[in-house]
């Protein structure tokens, strides 16, 4: 440790951390432009100078180590004329539109200008212009004009995003940021340049022009697309959604969010919300009162319990809904005398699990692990953030492998960080390759491996080269990605990663696929003794299907033939935010989205994260826990009268604290045992058929959000990754 004194606090840091890092220890403010805690340090826009004693000039506080007794000065006049000196070089080009533009409000060099910018300016020549530049549907350059080059943006691309999108061409005057010969932003975590630039230079493109900051309020809530559980602030005006941006969570998504995250938002209040209660009469829809349409539903789920007996009602409940959701659902199914109930859409097997399939590690532990085995995952596209943690894993020095397939692989950067190992195969050779890497640490252990062929001990140099991987260091995963459990196999898959964990010491766990699926696991949104599973509902043997938050033909692993197997139903209602399975459907309730409901979330590492609504139900649309509770009410189901979402909370938790992280509930193990045949089976040929879920096909909430499906994932990944697995 190093102690030194700034203005007259003694501090002690780490030997080798720069004064800004002391500064912040201590409390003590310094104007910065290009410096970022999460970004490597430029240096660049030197308006963090402060004046060292002994030192003849002044100097930056970002890039100046600290040294045994240095005594820094933040606010003499020499440091303040200096920091004077530096913005108006900064201003000299700077368009005095801040009346009209979207940063205004919250841009740093707005707030600085106040107390370092002259009156007026002494420069007189002609002031430079850049022009616009188009880099896609969701980030607007059209005011680069602004840009004072603190690269923060470049920076982010190269060491957050894992790809350099932006760079500086020319030099002097001349400079611009750009992304050359005319290609667009496209990487999933792009909206977080627009946070991290201190101008207005780089803005949302959804937002722009609609609102001043000072008019949104500003709410906490949690992200309902993928595992990570990203804490949102999101903003409102006039009880409507304006903008999402991040809350700064280290444990969850740091101080980021990906891209699906920050723009979902637009499907809130786009032309397919469903905003009141609707039947199918003669062939057409009709909007009609809440008590109208609850008592045909109660009528009908009653007459086909009473003709064709409980059995025969089924639901599927999406992972995106909230953990007071599930249960409640589960639980009005159960009391109907039901246990057709599931939420694995797309998954292909249907073994009975021990306990709750999770992380197996804490999220911030991915940022330091020393290797990773990554197994059936599209890791950036599934896992946004995840990757991101993973990618600054390996700038420290981490080894990361994967067994995937070319579909989720286009390329060996393809995953915008180094990957040290990979084998590439089909989803139906995934076994036999996690064997082979098994078998290489049988082989080098002296041990057998269970399930394991004769044939898996002439292992391939990629597997041996895996295993050798896992062998050393300490802090190591399996991971098992979306497509690993979707997976026909997916209990052989998981018992050869257990295997391979005990024997190495990694953590083996599921990467989950969606904000609630590990919440679903725990409240038992699963089929009981004698119940069907998503695939048997889905094949047409239920009377009754209840579908709550889910779109089965983009949801479930067979949706191509939902449409014709859901008509075997004599009653099929659809419980949704949007006008959705209007072609099988007989019934739409529109219940609300996240930000119009209290819920919570369960996200891969078992974090319960709570949240309230943000903004009023849209027309006559109500929160799905209340819906639930009521349609129990109707049915004679006991124990739901439920006064509020809380409450339900309380009962699906049982003893546990809302806040705490109950790891003892959860666990990957499995009893199956690993088959690594190579005979090709029902089961191999079925994995092979098995297509990828696209970045933006996630949940209905980012399929109907306009901006994101014009990003390039969007338009290209369906009919790209299927050419990729042909």
């Amino acid at each position: 440790m190093v102690e030194i004194d700034i203005d007259g606090k003694k501090v002690e840091v780490t030997e080798g951390s720069m004064i800004m890092h002391a500064a912040d220890k201590v409390g003590t403010y310094i104007p910065h432009f290009c410096y970022h805690k999460k970004l490597s340090i430029a240096a660049n826009c030197r308006m963090c100078l402060v004046d060292v004693e002994k030192a003849p000039k002044p100097m930056p506080a970002c890039a100046t180590p600290v040294t045994q007794g240095m005594i820094v000065r933040t606010k003499s006049d020499k440091v303040v004329l200096a920091q004077k000196s530096v913005m108006e070089f900064l201003l000299i080009n700077h368009p005095l539109d801040c009346p009209i533009c979207d940063q205004g409000g919250e841009c740093q060099l707005q707030d600085l200008a106040v107390g370092y910018g002259g009156s007026g300016s002494r420069y007189e020549e002609e002031k430079r212009v850049v022009f616009h530049k188009d880099v896609g549907p969701l980030i607007s350059m059209e005011e680069m004009t602004r840009c004072i080059h603190c690269t923060r943006c470049v920076r982010f691309g190269q060491e957050i995003g894992g790809i350099m999108e932006l760079g500086m061409s020319n030099r002097g005057e001349h400079a611009e940021i750009g992304t050359f010969v005319g290609l667009s932003v496209d990487s999933e975590l792009s909206g977080n340049m627009i946070d991290i630039c201190p101008v207005g230079a780089l803005t949302s493109k959804p937002f722009r022009y609609s609102a001043r900051t000072w008019e949104l309020s500003r709410r906490k809530s949690v992200s309902p697309h993928d595992s990570t559980g990203a804490n949102l602030i999101v903003q409102v005006k006039n009880h409507r959604v304006m903008r999402v941006v991040p809350l700064e969570n280290e444990a969850v998504n740091e101080c980021w969010i990906a891209d699906r995250d920050r723009f979902s938002y637009e499907a809130l209040n786009g032309p397919e919300r469903l905003t009141s209660p609707m039947l199918k009469q003669g062939g057409e829809w009709k909007e009609v009162d809440w008590q109208t349409a609850l008592e045909y539903v109660a009528t009908g789920l009653n007459n086909i319990k009473s003709e064709h007996g409980a059995n025969r009602i089924g639901a599927l409940f999406s992972p995106h809904s909230t953990l007071e959701e599930l249960y409640l659902g589960a639980n009005l199914l159960r009391g109907l005398g039901s246990e057709n109930i599931d939420h694995r859409l797309r998954h292909t097997e249907f073994a009975p699990a021990e306990g709750v399939r999770w992380l197996g590690t804490t999220i911030a532990s991915l940022s330091n692990l020393q290797s990773a085995l990554i197994v059936g995952s599209n890791l950036r596209k599934d896992h946004p953030l995840f990757a991101q943690r993973i990618r600054q894993a390996t700038r420290n020095g981490a080894a990361v492998a994967a067994i995937t397939s070319q579909a989720l692989l286009t390329s060996a950067d393809a995953w915008a960080m180094p990957l040290k190992h990979w084998m590439v195969g089909t989803p139906g050779e995934w076994i036999s390759a996690l064997a082979d890497v098994a078998g290489a640490i049988a082989a080098e252990k002296g041990v057998t491996a269970p399930g394991v062929a004769p044939a898996a001990e002439q292992t391939s140099d990629g597997a041996k080269a895996i295993a050798r991987m896992l062998a050393s260091g300490e802090r190591k995963a399996i991971l098992l990605g979306n497509a690993a459990a979707h997976h026909p196999d997916a209990s052989s898959l998981l018992a050869l990663a257990n295997w391979i964990g005990e024997q190495t010491g990694a953590s083996v766990g599921y990467l989950t696929e969606a904000a609630n699926t590990v919440g679903a696991q725990w409240v038992n949104a699963l089929p009981g003794q004698g119940g069907q599973n998503a695939s048997q509902i889905l094949a047409g043997n239920m009377k009754a299907t209840l579908l709550f938050n889910c779109e089965p033909a983009f949801d479930a692993a067979n949706g191509s033939t939902v449409s014709q197997t859901l008509q075997n139903s004599e009653m099929v209602v659809t419980l949704s935010p949007f006008k959705a399975n209007m072609d099988v459907s007989d019934v739409l309730l529109p219940i609300s989205p996240f930000t119009e409901t209290s819920g919570t979330f369960v996200n891969a590492e078992g974090r319960v994260q709570s949240f309230h609504a943000v903004v009023r139900p849209l027309g006559d649309t109500r929160p799905g826990w209340k819906v639930l509770r009521v349609l129990a009410d109707m049915l004679g189901v006991p124990n739901m009268a439920f006064d509020s979402s809380q409450e339900a909370l309380e009962r699906a938790l049982g003893a546990a604290g809302v806040n705490a992280l109950p790891t003892e509930r959860l666990s990957n193990a499995t009893k199956a045992t690993a088959k690594a045949s190579a005979v090709p089976s029902a089961a191999t040929a079925a994995a092979d058929a098995m297509k990828p879920v696209g970045i933006y096909e996630l949940d209905g909430i980012v399929r109907r959000a306009p901006s994101l499906q014009l990003t390039a994932d969007a338009r290209q990944s369906a009919h790209v990754l299927e050419g990729a697995t042909s």
